[in-house]
């Protein structure tokens, strides 16, 4: 999806990765949780920092500073999961992302959005679905379906 497929008013979480701003479309998260005990599982991406119980289901946590080239996600007292819906093969599973901090949820006109940018055919940037802009600083819209390929989700489903 492009910033061009964006032509109504949105509703975005906006959460922080370092000193970064990020942002989701909140029809895909699920709700967000306080940082809890996260069970590791073996042979599994560097990113993938474990799985969770969230009412009897299993759920992935990942850190998205881990798979976006950051160092790990330190934990504090903002540090949530956002567990978010993620389309793969037809289907849709949950997935908690590791976030140091959850800003506010914004709405953004197209007109505040610009498409992300292009930086060669060596850095994949599909996963930004554009750069919003917000008080004079940049946040970047995540299309959390392609923020994984296809064998990051099979290791993640393997493991949930």
């Amino acid at each position: 999806m492009s910033v061009s497929t964006i032509t109504e008013t949105t509703q975005y979480l906006t959460f922080k990765l370092d000193e970064e701003i990020f942002a989701l479309d909140v029809a895909k998260v699920r709700e967000i949780l306080e940082y809890c005990s996260v069970t590791k599982v073996p042979q599994t991406p560097d990113f993938m920092r474990g799985v969770i119980n969230l009412r009897g289901s299993v759920v992935p946590v990942i850190d998205l500073r881990l798979k976006f080239g950051m160092n790990a996600t330190e934990r504090s007292v903002n540090t949530c999961i956002i567990v978010t819906e993620v389309a793969m093969d037809g289907e849709t599973i949950l997935l908690g992302a590791l976030a140091d901090s959850v800003q506010e949820v914004d709405e953004m006109e197209p007109a505040q959005i610009e498409a992300a940018p292009h930086i060669g055919t060596r850095l994949n940037t599909d996963f930004i679905k554009g750069m919003g802009k917000q008080d004079g600083h940049f946040v970047m819209i995540l299309d959390i379906d392609r923020v994984f390929n296809a064998g990051d989700l099979s290791d993640i489903q393997g493991a949930g």
